[in-house]
């Protein structure tokens, strides 16, 4: 029996390895996520912060806040089109500026912090002209002041909303993120179940656990 105990220690922590390395399904945060335009008015979650981009004239950069997981296909999207004429149409080229077409989502009250309100229902849009080099964050502040941010400069409020807070945790059950149309699209195909990767993980194990047994009994023998 004592020669058993090694397998099967090493199994359970091979186990044990790969659930720490699965992330957790329910959680998320209450953040601004920042999304650039697509083609067709659609939007892809940016690969990097506002203040880091530096829109091209003509581009639709997007804010949306809301309880979402930080990924691509998990964040709630802007509920409005990324679309440059309807936001940028009416406002004339300037030389020596850009026009950058902005889509801002307060979101809906579920997802609000304690106290705190969505100041509007609809998203926000505005046509910020600024200097060439300016940034998406530079953009932002020229028509959605106030602006916060936090010491890891991490936007975490724009025009003043929510009043406090910034990319908290929020504990399972407290809010339900809205799942993306890649979110859905990727559930529907996998039935909503355990992830591939997952499974043939746990498979793995079991054929480890029963190899580390099998082995040990051998050596009784």
């Amino acid at each position: 029996m004592r020669r058993r105990l090694p397998a099967v220690a090493l199994a359970l922590g091979i186990a044990l390895a790969l659930l720490a390395a699965t992330p957790a399904l329910a959680a998320g945060y209450r953040y601004w996520s920042f999304w650039d335009g697509a083609a067709g008015g659609q939007w892809s979650y940016s690969t990097q912060g506002p203040s880091m981009a530096r829109p091209a004239d003509g581009a639709v950069q997007g804010f949306r806040f809301s309880v979402s997981k930080d990924a691509a296909a998990q964040a709630a999207q802007p509920r409005a089109a990324a679309d440059f004429e309807a936001v940028c149409g009416a406002t004339a080229p300037a030389e020596g500026r850009k026009r950058v077409a902005l889509v801002i989502d307060f979101g809906v009250p579920a997802d609000a912090p304690a106290g705190d309100t969505p100041p509007e229902a609809a998203a926000r849009t505005a046509c910020a002209q600024v200097a060439p080099d300016a940034t998406t964050a530079e953009a932002l502040a020229s028509v959605a002041k106030p602006l916060r941010y936090n010491s890891a400069a991490l936007l975490c409020a724009i025009s003043g909303y929510p009043k406090q807070g910034c990319g908290d945790q929020v504990a399972d059950g407290a809010a339900a993120p809205e799942p993306s149309a890649a979110a859905r699209a990727s559930a529907a195909e996998s039935g909503g179940g355990p992830s591939a990767g997952l499974l043939a993980g746990i498979a793995a194990v079991a054929v480890l656990a029963a190899a580390g047994i099998w082995q040990s009994r051998r050596r009784t023998r």
